[in-house]
């Protein structure tokens, strides 16, 4: 605990992937107080054309009360 999914399109590199997950890992550690063996984090890559069905209708429209960084506002 915790696993955090990243969904994003397809196109990253592995190098982009793994640094992203060490940052998340990095973060998660320090604001949660989880040892980083407790981590995981997963990547799901979604094509631009299934985006709006696979993921912004049900994981951000349908789900606004989860959401603490909306897109389209920067924090």
């Amino acid at each position: 605990m915790p696993h955090v999914i990243v969904k994003l399109w397809p196109g990253k590199t592995e190098d982009q992937k793994t640094k992203l997950a060490e940052a998340i890992t990095r973060e998660v550690t320090q604001i949660l107080g989880n040892g980083e063996a407790s981590v995981s984090v997963s990547f799901e890559e979604v094509e631009s054309s299934r985006w709006q069905e696979d993921v912004y209708l049900p994981d951000i429209a349908a789900q606004p009360d989860r959401l603490y960084k909306k897109p389209g506002y920067e924090m």
